[in-house]
């Protein structure tokens, strides 16, 4: 899992540092505050760790080089070039850097006119890290069939996540005697939520099953099958607590009604108290409360809330905390609070008239 990430001059940072809870890590922030950027910078760190662990014998310069091509497919800059992705303005190297657990240390580094990458990193752990899983945005089950097939030919304008991602929910299932007790319970829980459960044919064929029927995925809310996507990922042990890599989630509210984001927060809190390292951002005050009221320091529960903002110029990570009442600047609960003042206002200005 990722201790501590350390940007600078890279995309839309200047210099960010940002030290992260083994349990989970919720990031808010307003538009065009890099969260975003964060999430694919600490998945493409983990990624690539991963990666030069499993394969120690590749020289450093065929591995730079592929680095600097999944960085370009994962952050899609202007022109693909490896520059565009260098801080505006900024006369230093760009480098993102993260500090694992194990005491290991990976980092890259380039600048605004080059072609490949330096890497630098301590020497690989004994166990090799897990790898890590990205979830975009956008739900992946409506348009999986024959994507990967796509994306390898063609340009497509989708991210590397989209494809990385399609390519682990395709995988078989484990072994029933490899999955978590605490996975088991999380997949329940999805399907009964979805009343039903995705299937997966291979190939990028999916469909929903109940128990008397069989649907198209289409055919189902796109909120069930976010949901699907998450339950699918723990029958494939992509996502394993305690030996798989960082879950990485950007805005897993989106397309989800919020009656569901209690159960979805109640899920996500009890595979990191299994060892599940978590981080995601958010836009919605529901799924924001949630995580404040449902969990439990008691429990083991280490949930850390980091929010980012524009001072000085540049984009700044207030001092993250485990209170929800000391996030400051919160701007999800800020406007929540304008318009719960503008709506007292409005009632108790008709009940004057």
């Amino acid at each position: 899992m990722i201790q501590r990430l350390e940007i600078s001059n890279f995309m839309s940072f200047k210099r960010l540092t940002l030290d992260l809870s083994p349990g989970v890590n919720v990031i808010i922030g307003e538009n065009g505050t890099g969260k975003t950027h964060l999430l694919k910078a600490a998945w493409a760190l983990a990624h690539a760790a991963t990666a030069r662990a499993k394969s120690p014998d590749q020289s450093t310069e065929d591995f730079e080089k592929i680095l600097a091509s999944n960085l370009i497919r994962l952050f899609l800059p202007l022109d693909d070039r490896l520059g565009k992705m260098h801080h505006h303005g900024a006369t230093d190297h760009a480098i993102i850097a993260a500090q694992f657990t194990n005491t290991h240390r990976f980092s890259a580094k380039f600048f605004n006119n080059s072609r490949s990458v330096n890497v630098k990193h301590s020497p690989p752990p004994p166990h090799l890290p897990g790898e890590p899983v990205f979830i975009p945005t956008k739900e992946v089950l409506s348009f999986m069939k024959g994507f990967a097939s796509l994306y390898n030919k063609y340009e497509l304008s989708f991210d590397s996540t989209y494809d990385h991602l399609c390519l682990l929910l395709d995988l078989p299932e484990i072994r029933p005697e490899s999955l978590h007790p605490k996975s088991k319970w999380a997949i329940e829980e999805l399907e009964r939520i979805c009343c039903g459960r995705f299937h997966f044919y291979g190939g990028g064929k999916v469909t929903f099953k109940t128990e008397n029927s069989e649907y198209s995925a289409n055919a189902m809310a796109e909120g069930f099958r976010k949901a699907g996507i998450l339950a699918r990922l723990l029958q494939t042990g992509a996502i394993q607590p305690g030996i798989s890599g960082p879950l990485i989630w950007d805005e897993p509210e989106s397309n989800l009604n919020p009656r569901l984001m209690k159960d979805l927060v109640q899920i996500l809190l009890e595979l990191a108290r299994q060892g599940q390292q978590i981080i995601l951002s958010t836009h919605d005050y529901v799924l924001l409360k949630c995580f404040d009221l449902l969990m439990d320091q008691a429990s083991g529960d280490h949930v850390l809330f980091h929010s980012l903002y524009r001072g000085d110029g540049r984009i700044i990570c207030s001092d993250s905390t485990p209170n929800y009442l000391q996030i400051a600047p919160n701007a999800i609960s800020a406007t929540f609070a304008d318009l719960t003042r503008e709506h007292v206002t409005r009632r108790m200005g008709g009940l004057g008239k």
